[in-house]
């Protein structure tokens, strides 16, 4: 795995109000700790994060901090983004050393047609990633499961996938990674949207501190019931 080069301004204050003013100003707020160093308060640039954070290798790229002077190898293990804006509150930079072994998710890429579908069959993935556990200078950038040789009805396994030099599965061996299925047809699947509209229609009444009630017509919580207000939490700076 290649490192990728990242500068980091030291000497910002913390706190809230301070946070977002680097944000304005185009940074992100982060923090380098890790091998027995003192948590440092750093702030770097917004695009050469994102950057560094979008190569092949994703959120387990090697990131290697410039400190001034100093060159820290690092990972960054914590990524706070905004809920629905393209942009980075908060990151932990965590040291590292290229001979400790971690733990990553990594992707899965799916290769080949699986035989099955050429037949009618519907590929299903149900994993797009997987653990695992390697030195981290042998994390992989992603993991290639071919799947041509799947038939209708076959699935792939985790322990079915090919084994990767350094590398160890973290998850169950026996937890599915994709399959071959039998598709649905037209009156299978408006049966089991009838079967579903049933239950729906069925569920008239709710419960309410052990008493039946009729639900309203509108939704609306019946007189009587619990109502809980929540309050967005917010971010630490």
């Amino acid at each position: 795995m290649s490192e990728v080069n990242l500068a980091a301004r030291t000497g910002r204050s913390t706190g809230s109000r301070e946070a977002r003013r680097i944000r304005r100003g185009g940074g992100v707020p982060a923090i380098v700790y890790g091998h027995g160093r003192d948590p440092v308060a750093v702030t770097v640039d917004a695009v050469e994060l994102r950057r560094a954070l979008h190569t092949d290798a994703g959120s387990n790229a090697i990131i290697s901090l410039h400190l001034g002077d100093e060159k820290v190898t690092t990972m960054a293990r914590v990524v706070d983004r905004h809920p629905f804006r393209n942009e980075y509150h908060h990151v932990d930079f965590v040291e590292v050393s290229l001979t400790d072994t971690l733990e990553a998710e990594v992707h899965l890429i799916f290769e080949g047609e699986p035989a099955g579908s050429i037949e009618g069959g519907v590929f299903s993935p149900s994993r797009s990633t997987v653990r695992i556990e390697a030195l981290a200078s042998n994390i992989p950038n992603s993991i290639t499961v071919d799947v041509s040789a799947l038939e209708i009805g076959d699935a792939l396994r985790i322990e079915d996938l090919s084994a990767v030099a350094g590398v160890s599965y973290l998850d169950d061996p026996d937890t599915v990674v994709c399959a071959v299925t039998v598709p649905i047809s037209e009156e299978e699947l408006e049966a089991a949207v009838e079967a579903v509209e049933g239950v729906l229609e069925e569920a008239e009444v709710e419960l309410v501190d052990g008493e039946e009630v009729e639900a309203d017509e509108e939704g609306e919580e019946p007189e009587g019931a619990d109502t809980e207000a929540t309050e967005e939490d917010s971010p630490s700076e």
